[in-house]
């Protein structure tokens, strides 16, 4: 006894399509690690004429680390906005440059060995 409903055919599953976020660009950035190596190698450098020059780099690299904690402006970039966060790695790679270097100014303040200012 058939009253003349006709079901529906089963629920065909649609063929799989490839993995478009395999192909996306990386949602993370990895630009600053370059930046945050140059200035801890010339923080490390111009330590032996003033103990200030490691400091001042150290408390910019603290603070651009920070920045790339809670937004997306980054003091490093000439661009000032970044379009991707910045990677943990780089996060990491900035905070260790800037402890470093305030470590390095410390050290050299407390031990006697990097001059204030250096005698023209």
């Amino acid at each position: 006894m058939s009253d003349g409903r006709a079901y529906p055919r089963p629920y065909l599953r649609p063929p799989a399509r490839p993995n478009r976020a395999a192909e996306a660009e990386p949602r993370r950035s990895n630009a600053a690690v370059p930046v945050a190596i140059v200035a801890l190698v010339l923080g490390l450098y111009l330590g032996q004429y003033s103990f200030l020059a490691p400091a001042l780099l150290g408390f910019v690299l603290l603070l651009a680390g920070g920045s790339f904690l809670s937004t997306r402006l980054n003091p490093l970039s000439p661009h000032f906005y970044l379009t991707r966060k910045p990677s943990w790695l780089a996060v990491g790679v900035v905070f260790l440059g800037a402890l470093f270097l305030l470590w390095d100014a410390y050290r050299l303040f407390v031990g006697g060995y990097g001059p204030l200012l250096n005698h023209l």
